[in-house]
């Protein structure tokens, strides 16, 4: 792996290049090890975005939360990851990835023990703002570490495939973890079980993972500004989008902080453009694959997250399931994900990304539409599973084609930048699918419920609507994929031989 030393010169770069193709690196022999201790790090990390939500009930319970404040257990982490993730990308480019791998984890760790600590509500919501603090400081450098460590495309496609599938089984196993422990210990555990994969990670990353930063020349700054810019921006449309949650979409809590951030955002995009170091350089979005898949990433986000939320909703609601059986009614969803993800890396390499990512969206709303045909007198074998399963399989089989999109042609010098990119329109994807979707069922059937219909089948009738739109947004995703995304097979470009290219 390429490194940088203190005085901001590139090892490495003086290899020989033989015409115009680049010398590759020596694959590093711990890189398989390396993935499976980043993996299994960003598992946990990831897990605490959907662990609480089972577990909120007893949460409540057991701080006294109010109704208003418990959503802060989730909105305080989504907030923190949403508005630091694209700082947390370039942190780790210019100052070194390992090194903010390693503060995110000491941060996730001690946010954790906070928040299974907790006595009082403000302790939980600090310790859920700490955990999103950490995705936002870890998952790209973990990510950018990982595009670099592959050199060999075919390997690449395989270690990114078992990355972008920790996505899925991480968002999903956390609600059989968190069904689980509530039930059968404490929900307390949902949050210590992450420590000793914490320190795991302390103990075996610097042994193993070489520090890796982009090259930077002696007098370069950080851009302070752009930096502010960008950070305060995001938070306030996620802020915004998270109040559209409990408010009209014209009240002041909305349209204030939602327009505040687009502008500070914007501002930013002028302070890039005249700013001597920018902190994202403008041409990085030049790049119509990683642009395409980021924006349709929204789309698979908001409907993923609001049809897991919903789901949970009408088991526990309508069908009445206790909290260890919804999260165990989600094994099927875990195992259709698992399939969906050796699918796609196999299927990448014969149809490349366009197809496989096109493909698993339109396939995925198939799924959400079969799971909108569920009624209160569904059984879960036959009302559930069925579209629990496609969904899964082709959702998991578009999470290693959509990785490897975003990363297409990232070098040194940017790779944990596109991570933190792709993590950040995750979460603003999802909290667009609470905003949106979620809302808009829970109205739907609070109008039908003062018309006389019975809660049961108004709340049913709510989730079925917001399933229906998922659908169709996933099928729209996946029809911009297929129209504009770049033919991109497995020949993604070396990232370390374009950055020993530039730099010579």
């Amino acid at each position: 792996m390429t490194t940088v030393d203190s005085n901001g010169t590139s090892e490495g770069v003086a290899q020989a290049l033989s015409g115009d193709e680049a010398a590759r690196a020596e694959p590093d022999p711990r890189r398989w090890l390396v993935l499976a201790v980043l993996s299994s790090l960003q598992f946990m990390i990831l897990l605490d975005m959907t662990v609480v939500n089972v577990a909120l009930p007893r949460i409540q319970d057991g701080l006294g939360f109010s109704a208003s404040g418990l959503a802060w257990v989730v909105n305080g982490y989504v907030l923190a990851a949403g508005g630091l993730l694209m700082l947390g990308g370039r942190l780790a480019d210019v100052f070194g990835r390992r090194r903010l791998l390693l503060i995110g984890v000491v941060v996730f760790g001690l946010s954790s023990a906070v928040s299974g600590a907790a006595e009082a509500p403000w302790m939980m919501v600090v310790g859920r703002f700490g955990q999103g603090a950490a995705e936002a400081i870890a998952a790209p450098a973990s990510l950018g570490l990982i595009a670099l460590l592959f050199t060999d495309p075919k390997e690449r496609t395989k270690a990114l495939g078992v990355w972008g599938g920790i996505i899925g089984l991480g968002g999903t196993l956390g609600y059989v973890i968190s069904g689980v422990l509530t039930d059968l210990v404490s929900w307390r555990w949902i949050f210590f079980i992450n420590l000793p994969v914490a320190l795991v990670a302390l103990v075996l990353v610097p042994r193993l993972v070489t520090e890796s930063q982009m090259v930077r020349a002696k007098d370069h700054s950080l851009d302070i500004i752009g930096a502010v810019t960008l950070t305060l921006g995001l938070v306030g449309v996620v802020y915004g989008l998270l109040q559209a949650a409990e408010h009209s979409w014209g009240s002041t809590a909305v349209v204030v902080p939602i327009a505040a951030g687009a502008a500070l955002l914007l501002t930013m995009l002028l302070v890039e453009r005249r700013a001597r170091n920018p902190l994202i350089p403008l041409g990085f979005f030049a790049n119509r694959t990683r642009s395409v898949v980021n924006f349709v990433t929204l789309f698979f986000m908001a409907a993923f997250i609001s049809y897991t939320f919903m789901l949970t909703l009408f088991e526990q609601q309508v069908l009445d399931y206790s909290p260890l059986v919804t999260g165990l009614a989600w094994l099927p969803l875990s195992v259709g994900i698992g399939g969906g993800i050796a699918l796609g890396t196999a299927l990448i390499p014969r149809l490349g990304v366009r197809v496989v990512t096109g493909g698993g969206f339109i396939g995925a709303g198939v799924g959400l539409f079969l799971t909108s045909t569920a009624d209160v007198d569904s059984s879960y074998v036959g009302g559930i599973m069925p579209g629990m399963l496609v969904f899964g399989l082709f959702a998991g089989a578009t999470m290693p084609a959509a990785t490897n999109a975003a990363l297409h042609g990232v070098t040194v010098q940017d790779s944990s930048l596109a991570s933190g990119l792709q993590n950040t329109m995750q979460q603003i994807g999802g909290a667009l699918g609470v905003a949106v979707l979620v809302t808009l069922a829970l109205r739907h059937a609070d109008g039908e419920i003062r018309l006389g219909t019975a809660p049961e089948v108004a709340m049913t009738e709510g989730y079925t609507l917001a399933f229906r739109i998922g659908a169709a947004l996933m099928v729209i995703g996946g029809l911009l994929v297929m129209a504009l995304i770049e033919r991109v097979d497995t020949e993604l470009r070396d990232p370390m031989a374009e950055s020993l290219a530039e730099s010579r």
